[in-house]
């Protein structure tokens, strides 16, 4: 089935459940942009849009997502769809909320068990930064979270991205890591890590840290740690690794103090380019927290920024080997020598295909392809 065909059936089953038809209910025109055949957006039909394809029907009625967007929000706003990618762990109903023709604010609808403990754990990440004054991060905030039809909407504040993006700097993106490494000692309560399956109920309660790093586990019996050469090779499969538990950081303890090879810093976990734009006064938007994690080395964010970057031109297998490679000059800017960066750039590589065996999606196919042979020589 082609990706087209997945993403229009995915698109059926998100309008059932979040505009349901009712008897004699009305109906509201709406527009598959750019095209049908490239369905990315599904946005409310303007007089124009007939030169792009038909009209689409979608109820519209007190019981659908938009109404209960009114309710919360306290105001009149309109919704568009975003038509998620045929394949991905993560994939979830995304809705751009306008009020008055401004976009305003994202909604996000757990409509999965695995997705709800993202979505929350996310909730979590974002009231801590709330309390945490940022000198370079800016991030969305929470407007809104609670339960619809028995479903989590995450309601957050539209950042200022601009229309004509372009990347950030070297040193902005260097700040802007450092910042996020360094909140590892505000996260100061269990969230619902996103490697270890669903929503944990409890997941807001308050706890000292950790979370975990898996991948020191992982990396400790594929490589040896002394010389950093390889004596063995991963099984296809990643093994599931169980939950260290770690020192952590004491809280108010000052990151910046802290060794950057040492497992007590925190990482966005998908610190992509897409996910990131510069902003006004010189700082960094950041979007998309659902894979905070804390308890690792400082630098994981930027080694997946260039891994993520090198993926448009380079298979995954290359794409890896360069992360690998040029560990040295990417973790420069955080003091880390040039053995130190390779060790780290390993373990944030087996951290990733742990991830994608969590999630039961392997987007570059299995380790045995593009990771099993960079841990077979010299770090």
């Amino acid at each position: 089935m082609s990706d087209r065909r997945i993403r229009l059936d995915y698109l059926d089953q998100v309008l059932a459940v979040l505009f349901p038809a009712a008897p004699g209910g009305s109906w509201r025109r709406y527009t598959l942009l750019p095209h049908r055949l490239v369905p990315r957006r599904l946005v409310p039909r303007e007089p124009y849009h007939r030169l792009v394809g038909r009209a689409v029907r979608v109820p519209v009625g007190d019981g659908g997502i938009e109404a209960h967007l009114c309710r919360v929000l306290g105001r009149e706003v309109r919704v568009a769809l975003r038509v998620r990618p045929a394949r991905r762990a993560n994939r979830k109903p995304v809705l751009e909320v306008y009020q008055a023709g401004r976009r305003i604010a994202f909604a996000k609808i757990a409509d999965t068990d695995r997705v709800r403990g993202l979505v929350r754990h996310e909730a979590a990440v974002l009231r801590m930064l709330e309390t945490v004054p940022t000198e370079v991060v800016v991030a969305p905030r929470v407007l809104h979270h609670g339960l619809w039809r028995g479903m989590d909407v995450l309601v957050l504040s539209a950042l200022p991205v601009p229309r004509l993006r372009r990347g950030p700097s070297t040193a902005l993106r260097a700040a802007a890591i450092r910042e996020i490494g360094g909140l590892a000692a505000h996260a100061r309560w269990r969230m619902p890590d996103p490697r270890y399956g669903a929503a944990d109920e409890a997941a807001t309660e308050p706890l000292d840290l950790p979370l975990t790093a898996a991948a020191g586990a992982a990396l400790a019996g594929a490589t040896g740690t002394a010389t950093g050469r390889a004596t063995g090779t991963l099984p296809r499969t990643v093994p599931a690794l169980p939950p260290d538990t770690l020192p952590g950081v004491p809280y108010g303890m000052a990151p910046d103090t802290a060794d950057p090879a040492a497992d007590v810093w925190a990482w966005h976990g998908d610190f992509a380019p897409w996910n990131i734009a510069p902003g006004p006064r010189g700082r960094l938007l950041v979007w998309d927290w659902e894979r905070f994690a804390v308890g690792v080395p400082l630098g994981f964010d930027a080694l997946h920024h260039f891994l993520h970057r090198s993926l448009r031109r380079a298979g995954p297998a290359r794409a890896a080997r360069l992360c690998l490679e040029r560990a040295p000059l990417l973790l420069a800017p955080f003091g880390v020598d040039a053995a130190t960066a390779r060790r780290t750039a390993a373990r944030y590589l087996v951290t990733l295909a742990d991830r994608h065996r969590r999630d039961g999606h392997e987007p570059f196919g299995s380790p045995a392809a593009w990771l099993a042979p960079l841990l077979e020589v010299p770090s």
